[in-house]
């Protein structure tokens, strides 16, 4: 009984002594970091979705405000600041079918992503990230364009978030 207490106490302050920088999330904060900043990240493509900038941005934000101890800043001013653009927006033929037919296209977003990191600068980056996603030829892109938006979004951020914070 006595045994069970003294390991229930030393797990107890275990947990409560690791306020470093980790959360169950995996993401490892520096120590002293306490606010990011997410700039808008202007659409410079060539086809321009009007809702991806903010779409993107939000989720951004709202993945770090979720998955982290942090404040979430808009514009600049954060000890981690993360700002960038979004690059391409692509649709073009993926797959044909057996007679020579597009039946697949696939809509492609690519972003620039500058990281910077005021606490520790040897964990700033600049990188480009793409994801897409495949939509049968027969569908119209409008129908689809939502989902899919929405699908490589989320993994674009993922994406940052990752990079940025989660160090595997």
């Amino acid at each position: 009984m006595k045994t069970r207490a003294i390991i229930s106490l030393v797990a107890l302050w275990m947990l409560t002594a690791c306020t470093g920088g980790y959360s169950f999330t995996g993401a490892s904060i520096p120590p002293g970091a306490k606010t990011i900043s997410v700039a808008t990240f202007p659409n410079y493509a060539a086809t321009v979705n009007p809702q991806l900038s903010q779409k993107l941005t939000d989720e951004l934000m709202q993945m770090f405000s979720s998955q982290t101890p942090l404040d979430v800043m808009s514009n600049e001013g954060g000890d981690l600041h993360v700002e960038g653009e979004i690059t391409g927006y692509d649709t073009r033929a993926a797959a044909l079918s057996s007679n020579d037919e597009v039946s697949m296209n696939r809509l492609t977003v690519t972003i620039k992503v500058r990281f910077t990191n005021n606490i520790d600068p040897e964990a700033n980056f600049e990188q480009q990230f793409s994801r897409y996603r495949d939509y049968p030829a027969s569908r119209d892109f409008s129908s689809v364009e939502s989902s899919l938006v929405g699908e490589i979004v989320t993994e674009l951020c993922e994406d940052v978030f990752n990079k940025a914070v989660v160090n595997w």
